[in-house]
């Protein structure tokens, strides 16, 4: 299943996350800090959704209330 999911409050845009079996198989980001996604997304290739969900959830940008791994944990929450 691939998830299509518009990010909000953060630099990226959008999140394509490709999860298969209950685990994630690649994820790729538009916009955002290229570096830091680029390791989020090889990071996470491989990990279980909920292991995912459990440890980026919450995580904040600066002020900001949400962050790109947290966006990445709100997209897959509302996957299953």
């Amino acid at each position: 299943m691939t998830i299509d999911y518009k990010t909000k409050g953060t630099c990226s845009s959008r999140m394509l996350i490709d999860v298969e079996d209950g685990v994630v198989k690649s994820l790729q980001v538009t916009g955002g800090c290229n570096g830091n996604l680029q390791g989020l997304s090889q990071l996470v290739a491989g990990m279980k959704v909920e292991d995912v969900i459990a440890r980026l959830d919450g995580i904040k940008c600066g002020l900001k209330p949400t962050s790109c791994p947290d966006q990445l944990a709100q997209a897959l929450k509302q996957s299953l």
